[in-house]
Order: C-alpha cells, then sequence, then structure tokens
C-alpha cells in the first residue's frame, strides 16, 4: 500500500483531524510533513527566491512549494512511492483500491496526478485500466493542481535536481512544466480540493478558514521596472514552451476535462 504524506502547518489541527478521519477510513497509512510557514522565511530568503517567476511569489506561495519541494526530498530519501496530499484534500472512496493497483502497475511512473481542478488537460487518447471505471492516461500538459498526486523517487529525483537551478514557482506550475517526468492522469479523478466541490456538484464535508492571509491574497508588485520586465519575459518564455509541448503531442494526445464519479466522493 502507498502511504500519504499529508503537508500540514502546525497550527492546522483542524485540517489534520480531517486528513486523519478520511485516510483511516479509508485505510491509508498517513505521516505528517510539517509544511513551510510563512513564518520560516526570513526577509532576504524571501527576496532571493520570490522573484524567480513570471511574477512575484507571494510569501504564502513561497512556503507551499518549499514545502512541496521538502516532500520530494522526502520521496527521494526514502526510496518508496508516496501519495502527497495537501490537507484540505477530498479522496475518492476508491482511493486506496487505485493506489495498490496504481502500485503495481509495470508501466513506467514518475508522478501519477489523482486531482482534478475544472480545467482541461493534455491526455493520452489511449489508456491503460486500473479498476472498475477508472483509467490511467499519460499527462502531457497540466495547467493547476498540486494537491493529491502519487510521487516516485525517480520522479523525485528529477524534481530535487530541478528544483537546484530552478527558481522557485507555484508549486502546480513547476510539476505541470517537468517535462522531463513521466507522468499520469487517473481518469475519472479521485481527488478534488474542497474549494472546488461547488464545480462538481458536492457538498464539502468540512470547511476551514484560509490559511493565507488577506495581505497575502494582494498580488505583490515587481520591485523594479528590471523585474516587470523579467517577469514578462518569463511567462512569454512558459507560453511558447506550454504551446510547443501541446503541438508535439497533438497526434496523441486529446484536451479533456476531467470528471470525478460523484458517487465516489458522497457520504
Amino acid at each position: 500500500m502507498i502511504s500519504a504524506l499529508v503537508i500540514n502547518l502546525e497550527h492546522s489541527a483542524e485540517r489534520l483531524r480531517f486528513q486523519r478521519q478520511q485516510l483511516t477510513h479509508l485505510q491509508i497509512p498517513m505521516r505528517r510533513l510539517d509544511a513551510v510557514s510563512t513564518k520560516d522565511i526570513l526577509s532576504d530568503q524571501y527576496e532571493h527566491q520570490a522573484n524567480g517567476w513570471e511574477r512575484k511569489l507571494r510569501p504564502a506561495e513561497l512556503a507551499c512549494f518549499l514545502s512541496h519541494k521538502a516532500a520530494w526530498q522526502f520521496v527521494l530519501e526514502t526510496g518508496q512511492p508516496w501519495l502527497i496530499l495537501e490537507d484540505d484534500a477530498l479522496l475518492s472512496h476508491k482511493t486506496a483500491e487505485l493506489l495498490t493497483t496504481i502500485s503495481s502497475t509495470t508501466c513506467e511512473l514518475d508522478y501519477v496526478n489523482l486531482e482534478t481542478r475544472h480545467r482541461r488537460k493534455w491526455l493520452d487518447r489511449k489508456s491503460l485500466a486500473l479498476i472498475a471505471g477508472y483509467e490511467l492516461r499519460r499527462l502531457y500538459q497540466d495547467r493547476t493542481g498540486a494537491a493529491a498526486y502519487v510521487l516516485f523517487p525517480s520522479g523525485a529525483r528529477k524534481l530535487v535536481n530541478r528544483a537546484q537551478f530552478a527558481a522557485p514557482a507555484l508549486a502546480d506550475a513547476f510539476l505541470c512544466r517537468s517535462y522531463d517526468l513521466n507522468g499520469w492522469q487517473v481518469y475519472p479523478a479521485a481527488a478534488i480540493q474542497l474549494d472546488q466541490c461547488a464545480n462538481y456538484g458536492l457538498n464539502p464535508p468540512v470547511s476551514f478558514v484560509s490559511t493565507i492571509t488577506p495581505e497575502n491574497n494582494v498580488k505583490p508588485q515587481a520591485n523594479h521596472f528590471y523585474h516587470y520586465l523579467c517577469f514578462k519575459y518569463r511567462r512569454l518564455a512558459a507560453q511558447l514552451r506550454m504551446g510547443c509541448r501541446q503541438l508535439s503531442v497533438s497526434r496523441c494526445a486529446q484536451r479533456l476535462m476531467v470528471p470525478i464519479i460523484q458517487s465516489d466522493f458522497e457520504e
């Protein structure tokens, strides 16, 4: 059985309690990973690391990236696959069965995304059967979502190596643009974040107060014109890379909205 590694801030006890209850019910072993807090990031470190993406990262966004980076390092050091979860991820009742099947597949897997966030993805036209109603498709281009994914040591090595020379970014953007990963998608999806429940006709089992303060919701401005030009250039370059990626896989892939099986999420 693949165990869950739950990224959780020390003061977010309610979220941890929700994950413990959910994973216990699903009979998935779990381990907590202490998330990086904005309080852990010194001002000099923030200024050094927040300006390397397409816009200046908010402190909470940088902390989220560093938390996922710590999870990648953990997977690499343990030498076994883990289900990496953000603490507001809602899982399908079939997740444990899916994890068992994924762990025994003979395909070369670096990364398997369980999540959907109501945005289209580029997926292979072919699929591999997992369990009744679920399949595995090669994931060529995603746009968002890092709340629930299985990471194998081979994928962790690639992400850790890339993070050594690539600047921090939004955690999901960093994952989505790591084209060297052998990435796959569970289809239909087996996880959503609680903030997506309304998009999929679900009543959230719990509601949380955001751990991101209103101040952090305001996009930080570039420190000066040089940073502004760098942000614009990086965004344009990223759009071009995505366009090239989509063009290169257009014959074998299709752009799909990944659904869920609603009954598999309902109590």
